[in-house]
């Protein structure tokens, strides 16, 4: 049997959510939406997230969405199993007292936290933070950080003098239990030293899977270099439109493209293009900008990217296709799926009812908490399979 795969859904703090593209990202404004990211929405999310077997839900970061740590402390106490994945910045709080939040976080939660250390933003939103540094003195602070951090973590008095950071006999008393994993994501040179050093899952945008496998091949060696080959793991961030038909996803991609304006994808692009993210660049390739030939591989559509920064891929196909194409990347070396859909609600329930069973029968999940009660639930991937046959 193959190594279990593992999912992780998606907090829309970053504007809310709604039944179209909202966007946002990359120092874009988020777009028009239809639910409030509040508590009681943000919840429902998290509650069907755990109850269909998401093991995380990833929560943004930057000026266009809500403060991860405060949105996801919140929601801890309206869910009971569900980890979150806090995005968050290392260069807009000081290492110690990052330390000391996630150890607090793991206290109070029961051990239901995640870290996605994002580097920074664009450089024009990373200055309304107060951050004037340029993005190589960025990854270089980034890794002075980890550094610290993760040494804090292993219980050591830490004294350190880097460029840019600086502790003196740091020593933690509240360490995290257990010690929360760091994905890190990153398409630039910069990015690849640092996450080979410090990463334990490396996140990647939703591309083909031939382009995965070049970055899955390039972060190895890295990691080989530091002798860290065998403790990163990979992952990969996209969105899902899944249905018991073919059918019916297209015409759901349609529909989602259809209320996209050509004014809102030339707006968008004109910004995103300014991006200094290597990332970015290559999801905006893409998609191209335009509104044909969005299916860059079999069920990977780049339409999202059209008006979305950050990640602008979907797997679109029948709940049977969907499952197909998880298992393709994740013979690839994908372990981790952190995924997403419009509105989040629906998607998960979709997802999970129509996806997950199918890969359960395979031998390529299972659901993290007790099974009473799952056995009756309605048999959609069933539905998905006899559509695809």
């Amino acid at each position: 049997m193959s190594h279990p795969l593992t999912f992780h859904w998606f907090l829309p703090t970053n504007g809310g959510d709604g039944r179209h593209v909202v966007g946002g990202g990359h120092g874009l404004a988020a777009g028009a939406a239809g639910r409030p990211a509040d508590v009681p929405y943000l919840g429902q999310v998290a509650r069907a997230a755990e109850t269909m077997g998401f093991e995380a839900a990833l929560t943004p970061t930057g000026a266009w969405c809500e403060d991860a740590w405060l949105s996801t402390a919140m929601l801890s106490q309206v869910s009971e199993r569900l980890k979150f994945l806090v995005a968050f910045r290392p260069g807009l709080v000081s290492p110690f007292l990052a330390a000391q939040m996630a150890g607090t976080f793991q206290q109070l939660s029961g051990g239901r936290l995640l870290l996605n250390v994002v580097t920074g933003g664009e450089d024009h939103e990373q200055r309304m933070f107060g951050d004037f540094d340029d993005k190589e003195a960025r990854y270089e602070r980034c890794a002075e950080f980890l550094e610290i951090v993760t040494r804090l973590w292993r219980g050591e008095t830490v004294d350190f003098e880097g460029q840019h950071l600086r502790v003196e006999a740091a020593t933690l008393n509240q360490r995290p239990d257990p010690r929360p994993d760091i994905y890190f994501g990153g398409s630039s040179p910069a990015a690849g030293r640092v996450a080979a050093k410090y990463a334990d899952v490396y996140l990647t945008w939703g591309e083909p899977p031939a382009a995965v496998a070049e970055k899955i091949a390039w972060i190895r060696e890295l990691a080989r270099e530091e002798g860290r080959e065998e403790q990163v793991r990979f992952g990969i961030r996209m969105h899902t439109i899944t249905r018991d038909t073919s059918e019916e996803a297209w015409a759901e991609a349609d529909r989602l493209l259809a209320g996209i304006s050509d004014d809102d994808i030339a707006r968008v692009r004109s910004g995103l293009l300014r991006s200094g993210s290597v990332g970015q660049q290559r999801m905006l390739e893409l998609s191209g900008g335009t509104r044909s030939d969005l299916e860059i591989h079999p069920n990977v559509w780049a339409g999202v990217g059209l008006v979305r920064g950050g990640a602008g891929t979907a797997l679109v196909g029948s709940h049977e296709e969907v499952a197909d194409r998880i298992e393709e990347y994740a013979d690839l070396g994908i372990e981790e799926f952190v995924l997403s859909a419009y509105p989040h609600l629906e998607g998960a329930y979709w997802f999970g009812e129509g996806v997950l069973p199918i890969l359960a029968e395979r031998g390529r999940w299972q659901h993290p908490a007790p099974s009473v009660g799952r056995e009756h639930s309605v048999p959609f991937g069933e539905a998905g399979r006899r559509a695809a046959s």
